[in-house]
């Protein structure tokens, strides 16, 4: 009868054995997976509370026009810094440009690009992706002359000029500079003229002496 009782008993410390066996490696399994899946422990890791971990969205494309090496003759020696002129734009009408000075490049350029950001401007781009009239831009001893340009002729222009207009978002424009091009004027002219473009409702008002509506408007 004893035996018989054993020969009962035996299989069901067996089979709790191997039940919790199997429930251990099912935890172990699942443990795994979770820390395959998420990471860190088995943790999920939170992205959105860790804003150090996202990158800005680049808002402007900029181009870097010019660098100069200034050295100076000190006591001790000479000392060289430089100074970068850079050009930013968003491509949907808005540019700026910018000046820094540092004793080293990368440091130069930063600089650049945080004033560029601080002097922005905003054009209008006519239909075709071009200027709404003809304007003269003025800095110094230099001129820089804009006209519009039907759609497929590309920008006639080169240089800093060029920069600036792709950057700003435009496409189709011609252009001639008179006098001085150094790289600064020419820059400082061609945004001067940008600043003097006028929307076909500005000169309309200014040619009628009166408003006319625009299509937002008349809605």
């Amino acid at each position: 009868m004893a035996e018989e009782l054993n020969e009962n008993v035996a299989p069901v410390e067996e089979t709790e054995v191997k039940a919790e066996a199997t429930e251990g490696g099912e935890k172990s399994a699942a443990n795994a997976k979770g820390a395959k899946r998420f990471g860190n422990g088995g943790r999920r890791f939170n992205r959105e509370r860790n804003p150090r971990g996202r990158k800005e969205e680049k808002l402007y494309e900029e181009r870097v026009i010019k660098i100069s090496r200034v050295a100076k003759t000190v006591k001790g020696g000479k000392r060289i810094r430089f100074t970068a002129l850079v050009v930013i734009g968003d491509g949907k009408g808005k540019y700026g440009y910018g000046l820094g000075k540092s004793n080293e490049v990368p440091d130069a350029i930063k600089k650049a690009l945080a004033a560029a950001r601080k002097n922005l401007g905003k054009m209008y781009i006519a239909k075709g992706d071009t200027i709404t009239h003809a304007v003269m831009g003025h800095f110094g001893a230099t001129q820089v002359f804009l006209k519009p340009a039907p759609a497929g002729t590309g920008l006639v222009a080169g240089g800093a000029v060029r920069s600036i207009l792709e950057l700003a978002g435009i496409k189709n424009v011609y252009s001639k500079i008179y006098g001085a091009r150094t790289q600064g004027n020419v820059v400082k002219a061609t945004i001067d003229g940008l600043q003097q473009l006028k929307t076909y409702e500005q000169i309309s008002e200014t040619r009628y002496g009166k408003k006319v509506a625009t299509s937002e408007e008349a809605k």
